[in-house]
């Protein structure tokens, strides 16, 4: 997939537009807000009146293969791993969606693996009922996008949704793609795979889903960002407290940060437009430096939710603990 002109001239006039309101006004101290870790893999932030939790859906160990990194030599990647004080033999992914409170409101943003991946994931219910968080108290859930270990954890094997009472928010440019029969049967058997995927969690509930064009205030106090080439709707949030610190929620902007932060024009092997994922990449990590603002990802390491330097060519996330 090659996202189009129009796609990346619409992010970047979003982007100008976040700047031009609040979200991105004078920065605040470079000053890290008090972290408390409310159980094991659970880490929340409080940005003044916005309550921000990172909460683990466990993670997941995969062999470091040719071509994982589409445009990096195995000894590079490995060179890279080895620098970060990484095993060069294999790849931890974690998996962390992020849980917002704001306005009387609890906001989640992806709801993790489920009960479809390996038994080291799916722990996000687990970890929120850890942190006192029961999951019929979630009032939204806001997709980033539609790759199974985003949303596989909304509905069970047996096809109850795991947060009944909440409202579902999904990109519209994401449900757009995923949702269309016509692309979804051009492609082999063994690609429509995630294309049902989809299918078998959000038909169901299909008039009821609400979506969004990224750029709009999804919900008050959440913003969201067009942050395409992950997928063809990708989507950044950013919140904001009553002091003026900010959060930016990159998602799959980046994967593991050994490799693709400190080397933010390297492409993983997931992203469908490997170049508009690079240019997101690079904007939305600008941004986060430049405004001063925290950085949370879905796969980022440690707590998942910390700060952005420049280092080199690229950039050096460093995870917040409390």
């Amino acid at each position: 997939m090659t996202l189009s002109r129009r796609h990346l001239l619409t992010a970047g006039s979003s982007l100008a537009a976040l700047m031009a309101t609040g979200l991105a006004g004078c920065a605040t101290g470079a000053t890290n807000p008090a972290a408390r870790a409310l159980a094991p893999g659970v880490l929340q932030v409080d940005l003044g009146g916005v309550l921000a939790t990172a909460v683990s859906d466990g993670s997941l160990q995969r062999p470091v293969a040719e071509g994982f990194v589409r445009n990096a030599s195995m000894a590079a990647v490995q060179a890279a791993l080895r620098d970060a004080g990484l095993p060069t033999d294999q790849i931890t992914f974690p998996y962390i969606p992020l849980l917002i409170e704001t306005g009387g409101r609890r906001i989640l943003i992806d709801a993790g693996n489920g009960e479809f991946s390996a038994p080291t994931t799916g722990k996000l219910l687990e970890n929120l009922a850890k942190a006192g968080v029961a999951a019929d108290s979630i009032d939204a859930v806001v997709f980033s996008h539609l790759h199974g270990d985003h949303i596989n954890g909304l509905r069970n094997r047996a096809g109850a949704l795991m947060f009944p009472k909440a409202q579902v928010y999904v990109p519209t440019p994401e449900w757009n793609w995923w949702m269309d029969d016509q692309r979804m049967n051009a492609l082999p058997e063994a690609q429509q795979a995630a294309f049902r995927n989809v299918r078998r969690v959000f038909g169901p509930i299909a008039q009821q889903v609400r979506r969004f064009e990224p750029g709009v205030e999804v919900l008050p106090g959440l913003q969201s960002m067009p942050a395409f080439g992950h997928t063809a709707g990708h989507t950044a949030f950013v919140v904001q407290g009553r002091s003026g610190r900010k959060l930016l929620f990159w998602a799959d902007a980046s994967n593991v940060d050994a490799l693709f932060v400190r080397n933010p024009d390297w492409a993983v092997q997931f992203d469908a437009d490997p170049e508009a994922a690079r240019q997101t990449r690079r904007r939305l990590a600008d941004l986060a430096i430049r405004e001063n603002m925290l950085l949370a990802g879905y796969h980022l390491s440690g707590s998942g939710i910390g700060r952005l330097a420049v280092r080199g060519s690229g950039y050096e996330f460093t995870p917040l603990s409390a």
